[in-house]
């Protein structure tokens, strides 16, 4: 029988570093995902193959991240639930968002797969990689009901306090996403578009195994028929909370697809060696990501529980965390940036190498500002203001275009590699005060219930 843990007592630091690791692990795998198509693209492929995973970077993370916000919105009233002790509304809330998840994710998907060609154009994705991008885009849009799914299970699972069951599930798909790499693109030769079906079918692993590993080990998840109705009440509240979640995540991609756009201007080269860099950053953002998701859930569940000034405590032990891992990260990027980089093509390249080394450099050096986004940012939602979290990600989108509109134009790709930084620390400007300004709110809100109980 698979158990929950609250995360209501006790020190802050061990319960947020105990809870982060299986993210980070399971985070870690899905990076490998995109590590290893890539890598096995431009190994075998060529460039101009890697240049077409790539060309549609910012359009995925638009799609998916819209998905993957709103699963982990749908989980936040989970967890504050859970946190409050009132399984019967858990329970609903569960069965709601699955519900939810199938119309939303077959919805997507239909009107994602359609534009794929109109994308790619206004994108000024180069000639030479674009029916190659286009195949690759359209696989991925059709099997974001897998990428969904799985996100949304795990999300309520993690929601209970485990963290650990979808990292288990994530390393099996995860070598299975590997096996199948190889054999879709040296054996069956279906090239890019081969890479895209063995990254969906493997997600969708992920998911089965999931949904079955919930109902079947965690009693706390047992649902009467009464359960499992659908309440438009509940079905209200799961989309004004994951809704603003999902399109923080879309505004932000709206000004990396500018910025990736101003970038697939400058030449195949730069598409390249853009495509492995984002690939290599991605990987060791993975912990400041991680630590900002277990955060949601410490957050949520102490909402629920009543409990505001832990929320307080859970941020200054997740910002000890953080600088701790920006250091040895900063550490590592700065002195093997460019052998990573050999992970995606031939030591003779030495154009892409260079400029993937560049954006590497200039993005670690800015963590410790996106380690705060990822902390402030996910703290508030995990605590329900998730409305007040999206407008972080207005902040990133209007960075974004600034750089993409007025420096790239000036600088060319050294305008590129400060894209996400300037973004970054546009969000924290912003997320400082959100934060206190929620807290303080809280803190009221807790007092005046306290008070109405005596």
């Amino acid at each position: 029988m698979a158990h929950s843990k609250e995360m209501t007592s006790g020190a802050s630091l061990p319960l947020i570093f105990n809870f982060t690791i299986p993210l980070l692990l399971g985070s870690l795998l899905q990076q490998t995902y995109s590590l290893v198509d890539a890598a096995i693209v431009g190994k075998f492929l060529g460039i101009n193959a890697l240049a077409s995973v790539g060309a549609s970077t910012s359009v995925v993370f638009l799609i998916l991240g819209f998905c993957n916000g709103c699963c982990g919105g749908f989980g936040i009233p989970v967890a504050q639930k859970f946190g409050a002790h009132d399984y019967v509304t858990m329970r609903r809330y569960v069965a709601v968002s699955l519900k939810l998840a199938a119309l939303l994710s077959v919805i997507i998907a239909l009107i994602t797969s359609l534009l794929c060609a109109f994308i790619l154009r206004v994108m000024q994705t180069p000639e030479t990689i674009f029916d190659n991008a286009y195949y690759y885009l359209l696989i991925t849009f059709i099997g974001v009901p897998c990428t969904f799914f799985y996100n949304l299970l795990s999300s309520i699972i993690r929601a209970l306090g485990d963290s650990k069951t979808p990292f288990w599930f994530l390393l099996f798909s995860t070598v299975l996403n590997i096996l199948l790499d190889l054999l879709c693109i040296l054996v069956f030769g279906w090239g890019v578009a081969g890479a895209a079906i063995a990254t969906v079918f493997s997600q969708g692993v992920s998911a089965v195994l999931c949904y079955l590993y919930m109902n079947r080990k965690f009693e706390i998840l047992r649902m009467t028929p009464s359960d499992r109705k659908f309440r438009p009440e509940l079905a209200k509240q799961l989309l004004y909370i994951g809704t603003p979640m999902g399109l923080q995540f879309s505004i932000t991609a709206i000004g990396s697809i500018m910025l990736q756009s101003a970038n697939n201007a400058l030449g195949t080269a730069c598409v390249a060696a853009f495509t492995a860099g984002i690939r290599i950053k991605m990987f060791f953002l993975c912990m400041l990501e991680s630590l900002g998701i277990a955060m949601a859930t410490y957050c949520g569940q102490n909402y629920g529980a009543g409990k505001p000034e832990r929320i307080w405590q859970g941020v200054k032990s997740a910002t000890l965390l953080m600088v701790i891992y920006v250091v040895i990260v900063n550490g590592i990027l700065w002195g093997f940036a460019e052998r990573f980089t050999l992970l995606f093509v031939d030591a003779s390249e030495h154009e892409i190498i260079e400029k993937a080394a560049l954006f590497l450099h200039v993005s670690v050096s800015f963590f410790p500002f996106l380690g705060m986004l990822c902390i402030l940012r996910y703290s508030i939602q995990g605590a329900g203001y998730t409305n007040l979290a999206m407008f972080s990600g207005v902040a990133e989108m209007i960075a974004r275009i600034l750089v993409s509109v007025i420096a790239v134009p000036l600088w060319g790709f050294w305008a590129i590699c400060f894209g996400d930084s300037t973004a970054w620390v546009f969000a924290v400007i912003f997320l400082v005060p959100a934060f206190a300004y929620m807290y303080r709110r809280l803190k009221v809100i807790v007092a005046r219930e306290r008070a109405d109980k005596m």
